[in-house]
């Protein structure tokens, strides 16, 4: 059996990750599509709308043959660490393909890597991201620019797969419809960004949500729970307020003081998005703010978020999926976790379990106590 992989967040899972998968199977080959899918917390820094659970039903739902998690010391990064989390999770789970949409499918990945920096030292600076520099050192070098999040994101995949040794093949594909960031959903149309979509959701309008997402996404979605930021930040200020500037340091990438801008804006803020309107400067986006909000919240410690994915944890498969498991269960490079008991808990997945507790405890469902893979007949 072959696979291709997918590295995603689903949230939510609609009609233009169906399409992705169609295609990627289409253009491969493959007889099965593993999703290496971000857990409770997203890329951007956010927490997802739908849990993990949740959004791995939709996507078993989509057509998705398996569905493992992208640990949070990988998903809730920036660009270049949350390709190298996901690369890793697909090349130890066998996967021949990586397909990833992109806006621009024909770009030359290996003209862009033939102009790596020598000096690891020259993206180390305080006043752009990694990737801003990234993106304008390669600008410069080979005249190709890097300017929509899926490019930069399919660069660094190529990149992260080079550094794992090429064990897979890149599978650029077209995206469909709307680019990753718009924030409309167009009238008449099938497909819309995730961002789009959310905020529909989050406004209540769902009107414009049904044409844009499949029926198991919009049963899931209208039965919730859902959470956004809004409603995590009565916790997160309570934190800000009372901790001390010493203890805030001690997370992860908060640095430069940072600790004492935050703290002061909480004071003034009454909700998240004022919140980040207040703490924000020039010197940092927006998403690593939210990211460096999300450490505080789940009070993630460095030492928690400088590793590479450590296990493999299951949280959906088909029934397709379930038998390439059992295929390569004695070949993978990493230990398979389909139910999490006490040992995983407390040790490698500690991360990801104090995540799922955070939100259980406002939504009431368990996240990793009990809980084993989700199938098809589950998402019925």
């Amino acid at each position: 059996m072959q696979a291709v992989g997918i590295i995603a967040e689903y949230n939510p899972f609609h009609n233009g990750h169906a399409y992705q998968i169609r295609q990627a199977k289409q253009q491969t080959g493959a007889d099965i599509v593993v999703v290496a899918m971000s857990g409770n917390w997203v890329q951007r820094g956010e927490p997802a709308l739908l849990d993990k659970w949740q959004r791995a039903q939709t996507a078993i739902a989509g057509g998705a043959d398996l569905v493992v998690e992208l640990p949070m010391a990988s998903a809730m990064q920036p660009a270049h660490l949350f390709a190298q989390g996901g690369v890793a999770i697909l090349t130890a789970l066998r996967c021949q393909w990586l397909a990833f949409g992109t806006e621009h499918p024909g770009m030359d990945y290996q003209r862009l890597m033939a102009h790596l920096p020598t000096d690891p030292t020259t993206f180390k600076r305080f006043d752009q991201t990694y990737a801003s520099l990234f993106q304008g050192y390669l600008r410069e070098q080979t005249g190709i620019t890097l300017n929509t999040g899926n490019d930069i994101l399919g660069f660094f995949y190529a990149l992260a797969n080079r550094l794992m040794g090429r064990s897979l093949q890149l599978v650029p594909l077209a995206r469909k419809g709307s680019n990753h960031n718009d924030s409309t959903i167009v009238a008449g149309e099938r497909f819309a960004s995730a961002t789009a979509i959310r905020q529909a959701i989050l406004a209540g309008d769902w009107a414009q949500v049904v044409p844009v997402v499949p029926s198991t996404t919009l049963a899931t979605l209208r039965q919730g729970p859902l959470l956004d930021w809004e409603q995590l930040w009565p916790q997160l200020r309570y934190l800000l307020m009372t901790s001390a500037p010493t203890d805030l340091a001690k997370m992860y990438q908060i640095t430069e003081g940072i600790e004492y801008r935050l703290k002061r804006s909480a004071v003034a803020s009454a909700t998240f998005a004022t919140f980040m309107r207040t703490v924000k400067t020039k010197r940092y986006t927006y998403t690593r703010l939210q990211r460096q909000a999300g450490y505080l919240y789940n009070q993630v410690h460095p030492a928690e978020m400088l590793q590479r994915p450590q296990y493999l944890r299951v949280l959906g498969y088909s029934t397709g999926g379930q038998r390439y498991l059992h295929t390569i269960k004695k070949q993978v490079s990493l230990p398979l976790v389909s139910r999490a008991n006490r040992d995983w808990q407390t040790g490698v997945g500690a991360l990801d379990t104090r995540a799922g507790q955070l939100r259980t405890l406002l939504t009431g469902i368990p996240q990793d106590d009990g809980r084993i893979p989700v199938k098809p007949s589950d998402s019925e």
